[in-house]
């Protein structure tokens, strides 16, 4: 079964056309890699500018956009190559967070990982470079040296003004995360 991006996301993926950085940690440049292959950005003692993207405020009002409801956002952290913030809302929280690895392999190792210990829908789900939603209509998505984790198994499964399915939600995150998530 095919996961259509709820139409909210895909507002939201228009808005943030322009998104982007300037950085390029981890792009992919054919020349020095091949056409199938990624530079692995190594984690380093400070997160990465995209990691950083998931709790910043333009992502906080992309988010609030997408779902219709404000959250209060935590202070983000930084741990174990792990950058992480909660949105708390009235009717709960989403928790999204970031791993940071040091190759493909264990960035493969980490996606099969949460697939086995979360669960793991038959759908497909086309964001970076795979992706999946858990059986608690969760997404894990991974991208060059990352794993992003859209944890909304706090949240009722109805949430937002309009209300949606809390894996719709958790795609509409995703989508609005990945939007900006080039190279950076």
């Amino acid at each position: 079964m095919r996961i259509a991006v709820p139409a909210a996301a895909l507002g939201v993926c228009v808005a943030l056309a322009g998104c982007g950085s300037s950085s390029k940690t981890g792009s992919t440049s054919p020349s020095s890699v091949g056409p199938a292959q990624t530079t692995v950005a190594k984690p380093g003692a400070q997160p990465s500018e995209s990691s950083r993207m998931i709790c910043s405020t333009e992502a906080q009002t992309d988010i609030e956009a997408s779902l219709g409801v404000k959250a209060t956002v935590s202070t983000p952290t930084w741990v174990g190559h792990v950058y992480a913030c909660k949105y708390t809302y009235p009717q709960g929280a989403i928790t999204l967070s970031v791993k940071e690895l040091e190759s493909q392999a264990e960035v493969t190792a980490e996606y099969n990982a949460d697939a086995k210990k979360l669960g793991r829908r038959p759908d497909t789900v086309s964001f970076g470079q795979g992706a999946f939603i858990t059986t608690n209509g969760s997404v894990i998505v991974r991208k060059d040296n990352k794993v992003l984790d859209v944890d909304v198994s706090g949240i009722p499964e109805n949430f937002g003004s309009p209300p949606q399915d809390r894996s719709n939600v958790a795609l509409s995150i995703a989508a609005t995360v990945m939007s900006c998530w080039t190279g950076a």
